[in-house]
Order: C-alpha cells, then structure tokens, then sequence
C-alpha cells in the first residue's frame, strides 16, 4: 500500500484494509514469505493503536524484541513527551467503555473512598473526564502514576486546568499504599509487573480495586509487543483464570466484570491468542484482608 494511497483513505477505512492484508498474509503457504514482510511494516509508524508482533514469555523478553525493532522514529519506549499529548479528547468527554467504572467509582466514593491512586493515569484523564460527571466529595486526594516525561505534562497542565486542587503525582507506584481504591484504565497492559505484584508489595493495600479496558485471555497470559504510533512497548495479556486466583490469595472478591467488545486483539502469525474482547473489573477486600 503506497504513501499516496493511504491519503487516499480514511482511518476506519486503513484498518479495514490492514487487516484484508494480514488475514492474506496468514493463508497456508503464504505465511512464511509474509512473515518478513510483516516485521517490515510493523517497524513503521502505524496507523492505529492495535498493530501487534509476536509472542513473547516474560516482559523481559519482550522488551528486547521491542529494542531490536525500535527505530529513531520507533522508540522502544513510552516515555516521550509526545505520549503526554495523547488522548487529550478524553479530558472533555466520556467514553462508552468507562461508564462501567464511573459507575463502581462513584459508589465507592459513597462508601467513604477519598484516597485514590490512578495506575497509568496519564496527566488524570479518569479525574478530569470523570470529575466532568461525578461530584467528587470534599476531601478526596487523587494521585497519579505514569511515566516521568507524561506525569511532568501532567504537573503543568494542571496548574492551570485543577480546579479542584485534588490532584498530585506519584514517581513511586508504591505510593498506592494506604490508598483506599485503587483504580486503572487502559494500562496495566503497559506495566513491568502485574496488578497483584503491586498490591502484593503493598503493607496496606486498597479495599476497592477498579480496573477498566484491559486484554485478558481466557486461559494463558502472554506479552506481544504494541505498535502505538510513536513506540513499540511490550504488551501484557493476562489470563483471567490466573488473574482472579491471584486476586483472591490477596484476599479481594470480585464484585463485577464487564467486556468490551469494542476492542479487540490479533496477533498475526499466533493462532489461538487473539481475543474477542477487553474487560474491566471491580474487586473489593476487607481492610483485614479476611475478604467478604
């Protein structure tokens, strides 16, 4: 597909394409050309944030794939400044996928949550859309953690845009401890550790757990690596049958679950890997930890 004909063509229009080429390029006999091909065209600034390579055992692993593809313009790392000045749409709006956890939010937020820590929080795009929605109570402290380039973006926009007062950074995703919920969207797939490695370091974990828009596989977990425009990262898919035994050895029930059929995830060349759906999940525990 040339430069000039891709002008041509909206991006809806350029998904639906990519994927008539990668469905071709998976047909028997084809595969084994199309595979160089592919890693060729993964390595170039993609059109949509949902172009993935390969399958990978560890983060580790993947991260060293990521290097050894990176280019200049590719980066094999989130921490840009560029990556701050995405998703600013989302300061205003809400989408459909997070009323699911507006909704858990605010009923935590009833039962007396004021301390939350916003995993792969961005510059506080759940406090400012969701805060758009939601009379967040006197007293609530709103903490977030991302990357250092996107949480300096973060400090500046919100000099000018926090009026409320209620919002800070954590360098240390540590930090969460003592919190009383613990919420994230669209991001524990980006982390070096997983959700219940966090919650495990932890000396006082959160009693509410909300997590939104995240790949999870319904029987192994996995990391593939993530063309997102401006970098190719590592990519975590967990399985849910792992992540809710994890979950419950730190003591947390699962309240609520919910898809998202909107997204969804395909790697090329890895029959039985791709998913149909994201997820979003609620999860409360007692501060004990004795559970409900």
């Amino acid at each position: 597909m040339s430069e000039s004909t891709e002008g041509l063509l909206n991006e809806g229009q350029r998904a639906r394409l990519m994927r008539v080429v990668l469905d071709a390029m998976e047909l028997p006999g084809v595969a084994m050309l199309a595979r160089p091909l592919y890693r060729h065209l993964f390595r170039r600034p993609a059109r949509a944030d949902n172009f993935y390579y390969g399958v990978f055992g560890s983060h580790d692993e993947a991260q060293r794939a990521a290097q050894a593809l990176s280019t200049s313009r590719l980066p094999a790392t989130y921490d840009l400044a560029e990556a701050a000045r995405k998703y600013r749409a989302q300061l205003q709006q809400v989408r459909s996928c997070d009323y699911a956890a507006m909704f858990w939010l605010e009923r935590a937020l009833a039962e007396g949550a004021r301390k939350i820590f916003d995993l792969g929080g961005h510059i506080g795009l759940a406090y400012y859309g969701f805060g758009r929605y939601l009379d967040l109570p006197r007293g609530t402290d709103w903490c977030v953690h991302d990357v250092p380039q996107v949480m300096r973006a973060g400090r500046e926009w919100a000099r000018d845009h926090d009026l409320r007062g209620a919002l800070h950074f954590a360098d240390d995703p540590a930090q969460a401890d003592g919190s009383d919920l613990l919420i994230s969207s669209g991001a524990l797939q980006y982390l070096d550790y997983s959700l219940p490695q966090l919650l495990q370091r932890l000396r006082r974990p959160p009693r509410h757990v909300l997590f939104n828009l995240t790949p999870l596989h319904p029987t192994r977990g996995y990391f593939t690596l993530q063309n997102l425009r401006i970098a190719i990262c590592p990519y975590r898919v967990e399985g849910i049958p792992q992540l809710l035994a994890a979950m419950r050895e730190l003591g947390y029930i699962e309240r609520d679950h919910w898809s998202l059929h909107e997204r969804q995830l395909h790697v090329p060349f890895h029959p039985g890997h791709g998913i149909d759906r994201y997820y979003g999940f609620y999860f409360t525990r007692e501060s004990d930890g004795s559970g409900e």
